[in-house]
Formats: C-alpha cells, structure tokens, sequence
C-alpha cells in the first residue's frame, strides 16, 4: 500500500509552503529537495490539483473524526466506479507526485496518482488515494497486493 509520497519543491509555490507549514517536511534527495507527505505523518495531509490550483488537504480519515467517512486513506478503483462513493459527491482530483512510498520502496512517478475527494461535515476537503490489484511487477518490488492508480503510466 502507498503510504507516502514526495513533490519536487520546485512543484509547491512558496505561499503553499508557508501557509501549510510544510518547511519540516523538506528532505533532499540527490541534491534535490522534496516535500514528503507520509500517512503516517501528523498532520496526515496530501497535495491534491482540484479546479486547476494546488491545495494540500486532508488526506483520509485516520483520526476517525468524521463518522461518515471511511476510517482510512485509500479507496478501490473498483468501489469508485460501481458507485459506492456517490452519496458522499466525490470528485476525481490529481494528487502531483514525483515519488511514492511502499511497503519500504521508494519509486519514481511520472505524473501523480488518482485521487478521490469528498467533504467532510463541516464541508473541509478529504483526499483518499484510489487503488488497484498490484502488477506483478509491483508486487515483486513492493510485496504489495495493492497499488496507487497512477496518472499517464502502469509499473
């Protein structure tokens, strides 16, 4: 399961930085300096394209404030497309990524992942990761059963 993912700094606008107080979550890979978001991460928040403009938002329900909302992050590409999600008016957003996080692996993104976001009572944005069966190929580098549905790409 993804837990986590890294955007270029460059990709963050330095107003986004500071409003979000996202200057500890700045690591450098390679020279490069990078924004994590980690689930396991206080706050659990996640960049999420809604509307053409980048906001970072919640990412899941892991405190399990919102009774209404599944108590997790990811969502099933599956459950997503059968209608499970429709009562709560959710929208399909790009969450921008240059790396993922699983099961100990980093991995490098082209795009981002697909992105589930509903509201919470108080009308707040919640982002869950969407997720599908692992490629073989991914299960072998991740051992994980379940992937990121990933934007323009298939690992």
């Amino acid at each position: 399961m993804c837990t986590g993912i890294a955007l270029a700094y460059s990709e963050l606008p330095l107003t986004v930085i500071d409003a979000e107080g996202l200057a500890d979550r700045v690591h450098e890979r390679g020279g490069e300096r990078e924004v994590r978001f980690q689930w396991y991460t206080t706050p659990t928040q996640l960049p999420v394209i809604r509307g053409g403009r980048l906001r970072v938002v919640r990412w899941g329900n892991r405190d399990r404030v919102e009774k209404k909302l599944p108590p997790t992050g990811w969502t099933w590409k599956e459950s997503v497309e059968s209608g499970k999600w429709s009562a709560l008016a959710p929208e399909p957003v790009l969450i921008p990524a240059t790396y993922c996080f699983a099961e100990g692996v980093w991995f490098r993104v082209k795009q981002g992942i697909e992105g589930l976001l509903v509201e919470d009572r108080r009308g707040q944005p919640v982002v869950y990761l969407v997720c599908q069966p692992s490629t073989r190929y991914y299960r072998v580098m991740t051992r994980s059963d379940w992937q990121p549905v990933l934007v323009g790409e298939v690992i």
